[in-house]
């Protein structure tokens, strides 16, 4: 069913809530002020295991049907993200509409800490595409429920850091599953997208001894890697790059849907493992990786460095602290494969049982 000018209608919205396999979620808030030009939804998916922790993405949707489906599907995935890095979250995310270099202010972004704050805890919020620490600082005047705040103003700041430190700890898992050790030393590593976390991955590949390939939409991104690491090989495009003879480890750190029909068919690589969210095309995407003997580290998995960076922001920030909780990355993923291996499945669909099961035994009185 739809309006007049193509939209789904809210009765669409509301099978989707209550009725899909993409449902299930604890709330969905619509937001508005018109005085702003705030137009935002906010979505927990759970609080299972705590309040629902996750980012707010700034992004100019086509219409707001496709903003409420993006919201209900990044919530979704921030539960299983959270509750595979063995935080005590539960799974939220919201999304404000429009263009944030047109639209964004200091007024929409005390208007949407508003909103957050009248949840009364339920959501805590942080950075996401389209928004940056400085936002989360104004964001914070209005509701203390906020992380990924400055240093200067009691936050953290920049998660990329312990982001790439993760995904590191993801591939050293990988190696060690596939070839029985956790060095990455000897490894053809091929990484697309070399920009805040990604070029912290590429120095944890060189410090290991690996042999790194990089590509990146943005040649001044490809510039800064080779100026500073001359031997660092460069792909003309991730074409290029997933194809690369001898590839070992395909590291997609850039836009998600990165594995799709087209992508795992001429991947020479044998593990993938990247910073990238929501690599997988569509589902079924991670038996074909399967059936072509390719080892998928679940994004939400590996990536998990900067949820875990920010919800410790919420005890008051300390990085050795953070830096130990992410180094578990490595035995969470290793736990993964294990689970997968035993029980016929994909790595992902492994790590989404673990994920449902830690959340179904919260639940238990």
């Amino acid at each position: 069913m739809t309006d007049v000018t193509g939209v789904p209608a809210p009765v669409d919205v509301l099978r989707t809530l209550f009725h899909s396999d993409q449902g299930g979620h604890e709330q969905v808030v619509i937001c508005q002020d018109r005085a702003s030009g705030l137009k935002a939804v906010i979505a927990i998916h759970s609080t299972a295991l705590g309040p629902a922790l996750g980012g707010t993405r700034f992004y100019p949707y086509a219409s707001e049907a496709e903003a409420v489906a993006d919201a209900l599907n990044l919530s979704r995935g921030m539960s299983y993200k959270n509750a595979m890095a063995g935080l005590d979250h539960g799974g939220g995310k919201a999304v404000i509409i429009g263009d944030p270099e047109r639209i964004k202010s200091e007024e929409l972004l005390l208007a949407y800490g508003r909103f957050v704050a009248s949840l009364g805890g339920r959501y805590v919020t942080a950075c996401d595409v389209g928004t940056y620490v400085a936002d989360m600082d104004v964001v914070a005047r209005e509701c203390r429920w906020t992380t990924g705040r400055s240093p200067e103003n009691g936050g953290a700041g920049d998660s990329s850091v312990l982001t790439a430190f993760g995904v590191f700890q993801g591939m050293r898992a990988s190696a060690q599953h596939l070839w029985g050790d956790p060095t990455l030393r000897g490894r053809k590593v091929g990484v697309a997208g070399v920009g805040k976390v990604g070029r912290h991955l590429v120095e944890h590949l060189l410090s290991d001894g690996a042999e790194v390939v990089v590509t990146d939409v943005r040649e001044e991104s490809v510039r800064r890697i080779t100026e500073l690491h001359p031997e660092v090989a460069v792909a003309a495009d991730t074409d290029a790059l997933i194809r690369t003879e001898g590839l070992d480890i395909y590291a997609p750190c850039a836009l998600g849907g990165a594995l799709n029909d087209e992508s795992v068919a001429v991947l020479t690589a044998k593990v993938v493992c990247g910073a990238a969210n929501n690599q997988l095309a569509h589902p079924g995407v991670e038996k074909d990786l399967a059936d072509r003997s390719v080892l998928y580290a679940p994004d939400y998995v590996v990536n998990a460095g900067g949820v875990i960076q920010v919800a410790d922001e919420l005890a008051g920030f300390d990085f050795d602290r953070c830096k130990a909780k992410a180094a578990k990355i490595f035995d969470t993923t290793l736990a993964i494969f294990a689970r997968a291996k035993a029980d016929g499945i994909p790595p992902a669909a492994a790590a989404d049982r673990i994920a449902e099961q830690r959340m179904a035994e919260a639940r238990r009185p």
